[in-house]
């Protein structure tokens, strides 16, 4: 929204729910949030595979690492957007600026860590994979699961990279001046009016002339 303070107008606007599902914004995260179930709930349900044995082995070149991995920040951003998302819908609420600033450093320090580890995942899951042995994965056990996360993890790159900069242009955006004086960034309520006057639309008090011809009149009389 234009003419607002990172992104916002004034705190008390009415909520609209269809306009806010409209925004890129929320529909970057959506996706993110998706792509996160994806990742984690194909590792954790097919991801690992066993030969004739109760021990379970990660599908991923059996690097348990890399299934803990992908399940780690899948789960984390999955908890993420969901916050995230509940800060954009009552971010106009936010009357102070200053607080408004630092849910938006938030958002572009998380997502741009997670845009750096979602592209460290994709690139460990893929070369795990590659080095996986046939032989490992009996009538291609997991095969799908280990693609699934591997596409998704480069999807989430893509839309996490979107909202860093989304948060980017937000933080960029600041506050606008119009709107929000330097008191109120300061405080986060509109300042009180000084009642200051410019002196000279004062007027001198009644009779003030009168008082002066009669003072100047008088004279002391002689003893």
């Amino acid at each position: 929204m234009e003419g607002g303070a990172y992104g916002a107008g004034k705190a008390g606007s009415a909520l609209d729910p269809i306009s806010f599902l409209k925004q890129p914004q929320t529909i970057i995260r959506i996706l993110s949030w998706v792509f996160s179930i994806v990742v984690f709930a194909s590792i954790v349900n097919e991801g690992y595979i066993n030969k004739g044995n109760e021990i379970l082995y990660c599908v991923f070149n059996k690097n348990s690492n890399a299934c803990n991995y992908g399940i780690t920040i899948g789960i984390l951003a999955f908890f993420a957007c969901i916050l995230f998302l509940t800060l954009d819908l009552y971010f106009p609420q936010i009357s102070s600026v200053k607080d408004r600033k630092h849910v938006v450093l938030g958002d572009l320090g998380f997502s741009g860590l997670w845009t750096f580890l979602w592209f460290v995942g994709f690139c460990f899951l893929e070369n795990q994979w590659q080095i996986t042995s046939l032989e490992d994965l009996p009538l291609n056990q997991g095969a799908d699961a280990a693609r699934a996360a591997i596409a998704f993890s480069f999807f989430s790159i893509l839309s996490w990279a979107g909202l860093t900069l989304k948060a980017w242009q937000r933080y960029r955006l600041g506050a606008d001046s119009s709107l929000f004086s330097q008191d109120q960034l300061d405080t986060g309520h509109p300042p009180y009016s000084t009642g200051t006057e410019n002196a000279d639309t004062f007027q001198s008090p009644p009779f003030a002339e009168n008082l002066d011809t009669v003072s100047s009149g008088y004279q002391m009389p002689p003893y």
